[in-house]
């Protein structure tokens, strides 16, 4: 009898049952497949146009040939190091200089008894998150004009001189990163909020009773519980490394500040959509995303060996 109980238990349900009894769940999930489908792996056939001269008039399929020309001539570009420099150093740097900082944001906030005060800092860092990229550029530029602009009008304040933040290169990446930083990082606290909130009391209130300090609290429980949390937001981070965001790049971009604001992005929109060189725009996008696909892979495989937290 205990035999044919297991066997009952762990007997495979068939598909036709799975569809009959999860049908709602099924079809709830269809529309996104339907649109990853559709807007993700449908238009994967036009990258062969990378490996093209593509034409209108031809087509896709009635396009010349041509191999790896188009790679060729985008790495012998005299653009080619300018644009992989401009493009890591402020990926890299907004990771260095970003990442860490919803991680610390929910780490404090999570250390705040008022209720009260909590929910109002967490409204407080939300809500840029909900400002469009237009605006906040606009905003941006507003703010550092050189003449009536608030940054300026304090720097004249002290006795300073007017700065031109929007015409010197070397302002660039600090608006770009800081700016990103204000605008993102209370809505990327999020996670790491929910995940500290999983945390059992008992953890506390033990290490309380042991003489633990706020620090050692702060060490000893909330970073190894978000740890695994933090691992995986840390390899999807550099998985984007090379498709750093074009639409803020693009509109604070001007002829003066373009050394350090022309990215492999904003390039790509310029050479594929304004130029209509569609062919060596494709392969210069398929070559950014083998590049993001290869970091992904080793962050991964790196975070496997290091540490129990991993995608896959």
């Amino acid at each position: 009898m205990r035999k044919q109980k297991e066997k009952s238990i762990h007997k495979p349900v068939s598909l036709r049952k799975v569809l009959v009894r999860d049908w709602q769940l099924l079809v709830l999930c269809l529309l996104p497949v339907i649109y990853y489908i559709v807007f993700h792996y449908l238009p994967m056939y036009g990258v062969q146009i990378a490996f093209k001269d593509y034409y209108a008039a031809k087509g896709i399929v009635g396009s010349p040939w041509v191999g790896f020309k188009h790679f060729n001539r985008f790495f012998s570009s005299y653009q080619f190091w300018t644009l992989i420099k401009n493009t890591l150093s402020l990926s890299f740097l907004q990771l260095l200089i970003g990442f860490p900082v919803p991680l610390i944001l929910a780490i404090l906030l999570n250390q705040v008894k008022s209720y009260r005060y909590k929910r109002f800092v967490q409204s407080i860092t939300y809500c840029p998150h909900f400002i469009s990229i237009v605006v906040l550029t606009g905003m941006i530029t507003i703010f550092l004009s050189p003449r009536s602009g608030l940054i300026n009008q304090l720097i004249m304040l002290f006795g300073g001189e007017p700065i031109h933040f929007m015409a010197e290169p070397e302002w660039f990446r600090p608006i770009y990163i800081l700016s990103g930083i204000w605008q993102n990082s209370g809505w990327s606290a999020i996670i790491y909020i929910a995940a500290l909130t999983s945390i059992s009391p008992d953890l506390y209130e033990a290490a309380k009773i042991d003489g633990a300090s706020k620090w050692q609290l702060i060490r000893h429980i909330d970073i190894p519980s978000i740890a695994p949390t933090a691992i995986m937001m840390l390899i999807l981070e550099v998985g984007k490394i090379m498709n750093i965001g074009f639409q803020k790049a693009y509109l604070l971009q001007n002829s003066l500040n373009i050394t350090a604001s022309e990215i492999i992005p904003t390039y790509i929109y310029k050479i594929g959509l304004i130029d209509t060189q569609y062919s060596y725009s494709a392969a210069i996008s398929l070559f950014n995303n083998i590049v993001n696909i290869i970091l992904l892979v080793s962050v991964n495989k790196i975070a496997q060996k290091t540490s129990e937290s991993s995608l896959w």
